[in-house]
């Protein structure tokens, strides 16, 4: 029991503070699609960072500095965030829907894997990045497309 609890096994601040910082980044991202009335929101992207964080940190003592190792667990997070979206996209009559949360999601993990590996500028910007995709093109894209109809009028 000495072992688990050793200096050498139960270091809670460093996992507490990447922890937090996946957390917040995500909060953005969550909030967007909170705001906007998606499937998944602001309870959600938070806990797929963190999750996704936190099983990178779990895994620390048995991948170590293997390389390999760590690529095992990034492709199962990798193949895990991807299942997740799928589950936010919806086929409705002759359109789909869900496709940028379903993305969101997905960047949303990665988010939660760059912290946990470390690379927190990668982090900060796939949130800065995920979050003006989000805010600034969703009214471009309601100029870009129209909605089908006959043409106007030519007076």
């Amino acid at each position: 029991m000495t072992e688990l609890f050793g200096t050498d096994r139960f270091d809670l601040w460093p996992h507490l503070a990447s922890l937090l910082l996946a957390y917040v980044l995500a909060l953005p991202i969550g909030w967007n699609r909170e705001k906007e009335e998606r499937s998944a929101g602001i309870r959600t992207f938070p806990l797929v960072a963190v999750a996704s964080c936190g099983f990178l940190q779990a895994c620390e003592g048995i991948i170590g500095d293997n390389p390999e190792a760590t690529a095992r667990v990034v492709e199962g997070l990798i193949t895990g965030m991807g299942f997740i979206g799928g589950g936010a996209i919806l086929k409705v009559k002759d359109s789909v829907r869900g496709t940028a949360t379903a993305a969101s999601l997905w960047v949303t993990g990665a988010i939660g894997l760059a912290v946990g590996l470390g690379a927190i500028d990668v982090a900060v910007m796939l949130t800065v990045l995920a979050f003006f995709t989000l805010s600034l093109l969703s009214p471009l894209k309601g100029l870009i497309i129209r909605e089908p109809g006959p043409p106007p009028d030519k007076e």
